[in-house]
């Protein structure tokens, strides 16, 4: 699957990273990056003030189910040269979030209006690389092969405090058959940067999911009689985490508007 993107994204090649960021500095690519740039580590972005990063740092430590950093920036420096040389976290990925005392105010394609001297931008590991893992391994994923925002869940399971941090963990949902998930969690224990094995599968409502077709993040996808739904730790608990502790100000993508990286997900493979 590839975002949405305008008539001039034709002049992009959505296959390499450099492209992919291009063509969201441009605006012309406006949504979800699964499928874009295979090959390439794709990220999650929070964004905040210097006087918190320490404490932001310590959550993710503390919960790197969820959070694994790839990258941090330097204070002030848009630029996060170990991840793409040419990378500006300001205007490269097709949407944005800003949240102001915990509450979202708007969704701009670039942030470079609410950039200040003393933000300090993290990336951290996403979905996208295992699920090209699982679809090498013969996997289906239900969400690209419809052309949607994989499912996300706010769910009972509280993150570990840091500072002012808090919060709860967020999950993304595949549907596989029985013998299909244990397949999944084989494959993806593979990859602890990018989230790793599943945290629950199947009994939604023991992890406060009460209903699988009304997601917080992302769209619904039909989960079958014969399927199991598979959850895995996810990169948007940020966001969750952002509305409970409510900061000053924060930045995050938009749930499925990945940063491309130029780094390769092999290089994410523990095994």
């Amino acid at each position: 699957m590839q975002g949405t993107a305008s008539s001039s994204a034709g002049r992009y090649d959505l296959k390499s990273p450099q492209g992919v960021r291009l063509a969201s500095r441009s605006g012309a690519l406006d949504g979800p990056t699964s499928g874009l740039a295979p090959g390439f580590v794709q990220g999650n972005l929070a964004i905040l003030p210097a006087d918190l990063a320490g404490d932001f740092l310590r959550f993710c430590q503390r919960n790197p189910k969820p959070c694994p950093v790839i990258g941090v920036s330097e204070a002030g420096d848009p630029k996060l040269d170990l991840l793409g040389a040419d990378l500006d976290i300001r205007t490269d990925i097709p949407r944005y979030r800003v949240w102001k005392d915990g509450v979202m105010v708007e969704e701009p394609q670039d942030i470079m209006r609410w950039w200040r001297s003393d933000l300090v931008a993290f990336v951290i590991g996403c979905s996208h690389s295992f699920e090209e893992a699982l679809i090498e391994n013969g996997l289906g994923i239900r969400h690209i092969e419809r052309g949607t925002t994989v499912p996300m869940f706010r769910t009972s399971i509280a993150c570990a405090l840091a500072g002012p941090f808090k919060g709860p963990m967020v999950v993304s949902m595949r549907p596989f058959r029985p013998a299909d998930a244990i397949r999944a969690i084989q494959v993806t224990t593979r990859f602890p940067a990018v989230h790793g094995a599943p945290v629950h599968l199947g009994l939604p409502e023991l992890i406060g999911i009460k209903d699988l077709g009304r997601p917080d993040f992302g769209e619904a996808v039909p989960v079958a009689a014969d399927e199991l739904p598979v959850f895995w730790a996810c990169g948007v608990t940020p966001q969750a985490v952002i509305a409970a502790s409510r900061p000053s100000l924060a930045i995050t993508h938009a749930p499925g508007r990945m940063i491309v990286t130029d780094i390769r997900n092999s290089r994410l493979a523990a095994l």
